[in-house]
């Protein structure tokens, strides 16, 4: 199978001349919500853990994004909202919730974090109130691209009969190195304490 690198006129799934398949790699990041850090809990006594001192509860969802893919760096704006719960609905109420957006390098090298706080605001008489919060991240263009003797080998034309014919350049370990270390991800997720990331992880 090919894999197309550079931009063309090719398309995701198109047959190309050799009979492979063109799949397109986007500069731009994936971007997801981290495990465990899509939801929040405060609790009152904050250090009580029990379901009846459960104040507030919120998540992250309908995240979108969009990506300016020119000039030097590669800038990805998210947008998201945040959906809380509160148990007591007696007055109006705010509640700032800290988020993260983090570029992960390779799936697993955090890059660049920034923090930032989105509030939520509860009417007297309400329970349930959402918010919406924006993010951003910057990646540079040449870290987000494979370099031209690495994409040689990915593209090159593989002839029936030939030793490696039926081989994917992508097991090869220099090549699979190259291309995991242009790979970025943009990851999302509130900022947890310790103890919050805890209790995700185990509620």
């Amino acid at each position: 199978m090919m894999l197309l690198l550079a931009g063309g006129c090719s398309t995701v799934g198109e047959f190309d001349e050799s009979g492979g398949i063109t799949a397109i790699r986007s500069a731009c990041p994936a971007v997801a919500v981290a495990a465990a850090t899509g939801d929040i809990t405060l609790f009152d006594p904050p250090a009580s853990r029990d379901a009846k001192a459960i104040d507030v509860e919120a998540s992250l969802t309908n995240v979108r994004s969009t990506c300016a893919n020119t000039g030097d760096d590669i800038n990805t704006a998210v947008t998201f909202d945040v959906r809380a719960r509160r148990a007591r609905a007696e007055g109006a109420r705010d509640v700032t919730l800290p988020f993260f957006i983090a570029a992960l390098q390779g799936g697993n090298a955090v890059v660049a974090k920034r923090i930032g706080q989105v509030t939520v605001h509860f009417d007297a008489g309400q329970v349930r109130a959402s918010a919406s919060g924006t993010a951003n991240t910057t990646i540079s263009r040449a870290a987000a691209t494979i370099a031209p003797d690495i994409r040689k080998k990915i593209m090159e034309k593989r002839k029936a009969g030939e030793l490696d014919a039926a081989s994917d350049p992508l097991t090869r370990p220099e090549i699979r190195q190259a291309v995991l270390r242009a790979t970025f991800e943009a990851i999302l997720g509130f900022q947890l304490t310790d103890e919050q990331l805890k209790y995700n992880a185990t509620r």
